[in-house]
């Protein structure tokens, strides 16, 4: 049977229109192409959930995920390549199957930004990593670089000096542009090492595995080596919306929406870091979540009502 309403991803935002629709009455199917959290389930510390003091994002996902899966929500693991709108309903082709749904939310979050360096996708896994939560536990007693200036690298720093003897965290500008609290606890450790104003140039192995890391200073242009057993690589998201572009308006890759979280085309939704917007928190995205579900129940109610 064919649900009111499908949602593709497995975030806050797709949790949260999860339930939002559930307790709407609505039947909801979420299409996840990995695991369900999405990436603030690598947070080691969410301390900015209302409610919740301290939090780890994994253990914020899986509360959330056992609540959903209690009102009955559906799942499937699979990519949604595609959506196509059909009469009154949405067709969206995944890797494995193709799914319904008589109204759509996108909830696809955003994916890690990429250096783009020599050595990067073929030391992916084997020192090379984008999850210092995920990964970090792995190198525990083995020194580490940091790649990165905002809040997740400096977050990703703090969390391996309390694993690694030494955490070296090098920037492309002369500063960083995180939190101050962040900044400070970086800067109260004794077992880091901070350089600015340096180029990755290339991920060097022996054999399969990460051995150093190659950089350029550049104001020097002195070329220098890292010895590492991990890099941890914390340089921004990217979204990845092209494959709903003929449904949706994209603005520099995000989807364009209004503030009941509709895209141009009727039925269609967008809800969390995926879309166009200032401010990307986990509060703001269970925001998304909760108005796209509303909305999309809204839209089911009315094509029943026809």
């Amino acid at each position: 049977m064919r649900p009111d309403i499908l949602i593709i991803g497995g975030g806050p935002a797709a949790m949260t229109a999860a339930l939002y629709s559930c307790r709407a009455g609505k039947s909801v199917l979420l299409v996840e192409k990995e695991n369900f959290g999405g990436q603030i389930a690598d947070s080691p510390r969410v301390e900015n959930f209302p409610s919740q003091k301290v939090i780890s994002g994994l253990d914020f996902s899986s509360i959330l995920f056992d609540q959903i899966s209690s009102l009955g929500a559906q799942y499937e693991l699979d990519e949604a390549k595609s959506i196509e709108p059909v009469d009154d309903y949405f067709k969206v082709t995944g890797n494995f199957g193709t799914y319904e749904g008589n109204s759509v939310i996108i909830a696809t979050g955003v994916k890690h930004r990429k250096l783009g360096i020599e050595g990067e996708d073929r030391l992916l896994g084997h020192g090379v990593s984008y999850c210092a939560v995920c990964d970090g536990p792995f190198y525990e007693g083995k020194d580490v670089v940091v790649i990165g200036d905002a809040n997740s690298a400096l977050q990703y720093a703090i969390l391996l000096a309390s694993q690694c003897p030494h955490v070296d965290v090098v920037t492309l500008f002369d500063k960083f542009f995180a939190d101050d609290v962040l900044v400070k606890g970086l800067l109260s450790l004794r077992n880091v090492t901070i350089t600015h104003n340096m180029s990755s140039l290339s991920f060097n192995g022996d054999g399969k595995n990460l051995t150093s890391v190659s950089f350029e200073n550049t104001v020097s242009k002195e070329r220098t080596d890292i010895a590492c057993a991990a890099a941890f690589v914390a340089i921004g998201q990217l979204p990845d919306n092209d494959r709903f572009a003929n449904l949706v308006e994209l603005k520099k890759g995000f989807i364009l929406t209004d503030e009941t979280m509709a895209t141009k085309t009727p039925g269609l939704y967008a809800a969390g870091d995926c879309r166009d917007k200032k401010v990307r928190q986990l509060t703001t995205a269970c925001s998304d979540g909760a108005i796209a579900a509303l909305s999309a129940s809204n839209y089911v109610f009315t094509l029943d009502h026809h």
